[in-house]
């Protein structure tokens, strides 16, 4: 039976050590309270950081928070280092990704060391969750500290369905370049089937940022990557409305919250609800708020602020330094307004519970939250779920995700301190029907599209994802020692080998002639043109002089241009068609005024074609130039004998008379081979598919429609099957020199 496994970076339940030994506390509100019915009722398991570090504990102690965390809480402990917290994500997670995406770059810290440790602990999630995955399964992956953890269950369980949803804003493509390990990030977002994000603006950023840096594009928000479709769209978290709309109840209210409410009940009380953070604009809003107290004199003595803020993460100096600014600039106000009877703001910096923030926010006439920029913000849908009254009015900023779904509220702009003054009066004097109104509607919302609701719409979406996976064979099917292709090698006695080369044997880059062969990939040729029963042949679109150039000192065959130019070990170059370039002086002259209109396009001129590249262009006028060009292209071609080739991110124009296969009969037919190999990545490639004889071995790499018989994912993985290929060489020159002895 299937399953679903939760993977976050903490578990519902915390685990902490103390004098009288291991203490278990539930979670409550937020995730845990969206999913508590399916984790609690269902066939699920949640992994994540229980909260205490496993070199903090004794074996016994480690093995004891398992048990009891398996058995009573149905949870899967996932076990972390101190130094694993302190740099994944003390580091890379609040020093690096927490800050870009909301937008705070000069907070941005970069440190490989980090980095290193985030990868690792996103392979150590893997590691505890890999042993529980069957066929079947759903995982739900939450969050921006798991990014990478999605494609890593891909590649090895390529059947699951695996769902992810950042809970933090996903900021616009300017902001998120910056990031140096950007790729490596979506790679890994991109292994589910269903990306969720808080609203539709992150997922705008992210289809724009996946085209511009991955050069996938998306059709009606899906996007095809590598071997499965990936589907991103926008669930909105809600709260537990029940929870917050409950009837008041004290039993649960502190005596000192219940005097302090009683004592605010002659003022109009405004209220502030926070984590320590410096993306929740508290000294703006304090300013704001100094700036309320300057304009409008009539409401001194008449209005008070609230400020609570949980703390977090207490000894950094960066939350450290923000705390000292908010207690001197609380101080500023105060001494300033403040008189023997009246003290404008009162900051608690402590935790308060749950239901003494209900009843907080029952008697505030106004909830103000003004984040720089904010995921979503429950705080916000909290105070308006609680006050079932409708007297009360909510002052937001419009860079919270909450404010796409609260538009009835006073939406200001954070920054803007003038704004949120204006904002404060405009709540306090609203005029009881209006205020009522709008609360109406907001809480109709809030009730409908609760935090169970968004769970339930996640998982049903995740659950009725298009199944139309792209089967590739895995690498080490085909590098098995049992495998059809393995065994064919190992036992043929002449063998021809056809490898494109862009796309397939290396991945594509901004430009043409950024794709030069690594020392690597020089190697791996050098040990397959080894072996004597090898004729490796490079067959490639590159003029003969880039071929030459990168890859002349190698004992390769190639076929360059598409099969218009042969040259063999030893041997000059040679032309296999004669043909004329007059055509050219047509065809340039329109790729150049493309060129002109399109900034990062460029054309390359080779022997007996032209090629315009738009690798490097912003994606949606490319996309519009392209068809422009190809449309005239093939308007100024119809009575030429050129053709328009559509290739991946550029159009060619060449003779028709010319392709891959043309040049792969050249080489078949002067010997005779009892193996033949071919691999390609785009269109040019399936001629030369075609051209091999029955019973070749061809490896797509790649998504697109192929007549290949086998299908890997990426340049990496044919490289690693061509270096498996040489290990079998090895094997058998090993072999022969014992026999000889």
């Amino acid at each position: 039976m299937s399953k679903t496994i939760f993977v976050s970076n903490r578990l519902p339940v915390t685990v902490s050590k103390s004098e009288s030994g291991l203490d278990y506390k539930e979670s409550i509100g937020g995730l845990a309270t969206g999913l508590k019915n399916y984790h609690e009722q269902g066939d699920t398991i949640w992994a994540g950081w229980p909260g205490v570090a496993k070199d903090e504990l004794s074996e016994e102690e480690v093995s004891s928070v398992a048990s009891t965390l398996k058995n009573d809480y149905k949870c899967l402990a996932v076990p972390l280092t101190s130094e694993d917290i302190e740099m994944y994500y003390h580091g890379f997670c609040n020093e690096t990704i927490w800050p870009l995406f909301h937008y705070f770059t000069s907070a941005v810290e970069y440190r490989s060391k980090t980095w290193e440790a985030y990868k690792r602990v996103n392979r150590t999630f893997f590691e505890a969750v890999d042993p529980l995955i069957e066929e079947g399964d759903t995982i739900w992956i939450h969050d921006y500290q798991l990014m990478l953890l999605p494609q890593m269950i891909r590649e090895k369980h390529p059947d699951v369905k695996i769902g992810f949803f950042l809970h933090i804003p996903f900021p616009s493509f300017e902001i998120y370049r910056l990031l140096i390990w950007r790729n490596e990030l979506l790679e890994g977002l991109l292994g589910a089937n269903l990306i969720g994000f808080h609203t539709y603006d992150y997922v705008r950023h992210f289809l724009s940022t996946v085209r511009r840096l991955l050069g996938y594009e998306h059709n009606l928000y899906k996007i095809q990557f590598e071997t499965h479709l990936a589907q991103v769209d926008a669930f909105p978290m809600g709260i537990d409305y029940d929870y917050f709309s409950k009837s008041p109840t004290e039993e649960n209210v502190s005596q000192e919250s219940l005097d302090f409410i009683e004592s605010t009940k002659d003022l109009r009380n405004i209220i502030s609800v926070d984590r320590l953070d410096y993306t929740k604009g508290i000294p703006d809003r304090i300013k704001a708020f100094k700036h309320f107290l300057a304009k409008y004199p009539e409401y001194h003595e008449k209005v008070r602020l609230n400020l609570i803020i949980a703390p977090s993460r207490v000894g950094i100096e960066k939350y450290d330094n923000l705390k000292r600014e908010i207690e001197e600039l609380v101080s500023e106000v105060n001494g300033e307004y403040g008189t023997f009877s009246w003290m404008p703001v009162w900051f608690f910096f402590r935790t308060v519970s749950q239901d003494e923030l209900i009843a907080f926010y029952r008697n505030s006439d106004v909830l103000l939250v003004t984040p720089l920029r904010d995921g979503m913000n429950l705080v916000a849908k909290e105070y308006v779920a609680s006050r079932t009254d409708n007297k009360g009015m909510l002052v937001m900023s419009e860079t919270a995700g909450a404010a796409s779904e609260l538009g009835e509220a006073v939406i200001v702009n954070p920054n803007d301190h003038e704004a949120i003054a204006n904002g404060i009066k405009m709540a306090l004097e609203m005029p009881e029907d209006d205020k009522m109104d709008r609360n109406i509607n907001m809480h109709r919302r809030l009730s409908r599209y609760n935090v169970k609701f968004w769970a339930e719409e996640f998982l049903n979406t995740l659950w009725s994802a298009p199944e139309d996976r792209i089967p590739t064979e895995p690498l080490d099917r085909l590098t098995s020692g049992s495998s059809d292709l393995e065994i064919a090698y190992r036992t043929a006695n002449n063998r021809v080998l056809f490898l494109d080369y862009d796309g397939t044997l290396v991945g594509f880059k901004p430009t043409p002639d950024q794709a030069r062969p690594d020392k690597e990939l020089k190697q791996l040729l050098t040990k397959l043109a080894e072996d004597p029963k090898n004729t490796v042949v490079i067959i490639t679109g590159r003029d003969r002089f880039t071929a030459e150039k990168w890859l002349g000192d190698l004992n390769l065959t190639i076929v360059a241009a598409h099969g218009l130019w042969l040259r063999v070990p030893g041997q000059d170059w040679v032309m296999t068609l004669n043909m004329d370039n007059e055509w050219k002086e047509t065809i340039r002259p329109i790729m150049e005024t493309y060129t002109d209109r399109t900034p990062g396009s460029l054309i390359e001129e080779k022997d007996y074609s032209i090629a315009w590249h738009y690798r490097q262009s912003e994606p949606e006028i490319a996309g519009m130039k392209r068809n422009e060009l190809k449309e005239a292209l093939m308007s100024v071609t119809q009575s030429m004998t050129v053709g328009v080739l559509d290739g991946n991110k550029v159009i060619e124009v060449k003779d028709t008379r010319v392709n891959k296969g043309h040049g792969a009969h050249l080489v078949l037919n002067q010997g005779e081979y009892d193996f033949v190999f071919g691999a390609g990545d785009d269109r040019t490639d399936e001629d030369m598919f075609a051209a091999l004889p029955e019973g070749s071995y061809s490896v797509k790499i790649g998504k697109e429609v192929t007549a290949a018989k086998y299908r890997l994912k990426s340049s990496r993985d044919i490289r690693g099957l061509l270096g498996r290929f040489t290990e079998v060489s090895g094997e058998a020159a090993a072999e022969k020199a014992t026999e000889s002895k």
